[in-house]
């Protein structure tokens, strides 16, 4: 059987079954995969930001305009729809990808970089969710393709270094 591709975008998910494999790439946005591996149906985030800015949060318990750009949101937007399909929280497996500092020469103040707020945020979120992180691949410098077999669980991951090409190119079109 031909699995049926799909590519997130930045603040995209998707669940779906075995015949589904997801993909993305990641700087330092972070992937939260979920795997129920009895019924063989996964869920995937491609979130920027761990929660949204003070005062812009969602009213408790409502789903209406939560956003997958945030961690928060787009864990509580998965488990909404495997919980649709059947599966609970409790039963899957979790892997954390992303984090990567794609500007490693470019100093941070004392507060944490970005992508290593993400990095931190998936785990407490799937902890606070009662879901056990079984593997991560998180910070260093550069991005990241990822690859979920939503059929065996397989996770791959490939990091890769920033470029000096990459890097020229956001210093100009910074400007």
């Amino acid at each position: 059987m031909k699995q049926k591709e799909i590519f997130l975008q930045p603040g995209e998910f998707f669940v779906g079954d075995a015949s589904h494999r997801i993909r993305t790439v990641l700087g330092s946005c972070v992937s939260m995969t979920l795997w129920n591996p009895i019924e063989r149906v996964g869920a995937m985030s491609h979130f920027l930001l761990a929660t949204r800015s003070a005062g812009m949060g969602m009213a408790a318990g409502s789903l209406r305009g939560m956003d997958g750009r945030y961690g928060d949101e787009a864990l509580q937007l998965m488990l909404h729809e495997l919980r649709r399909r059947g599966t609970q929280p409790a039963v899957c497996q979790a892997k954390i990808f992303g984090g990567g500092d794609m500007f490693p020469s470019r100093q941070t103040s004392g507060a944490l970089a970005i992508g290593r707020r993400n990095g931190e945020a998936a785990r407490c979120l799937l902890q606070a969710s009662g879901i056990d992180v079984i593997s991560e691949s998180l910070f260093g410098e550069g991005h990241r393709q990822i690859a979920f077999d939503v059929g065996t669980g397989h996770v791959w991951s490939r990091q890769l270094p920033p470029s000096a090409d990459t890097l020229t190119h956001f210093r100009d079109t910074a400007a």
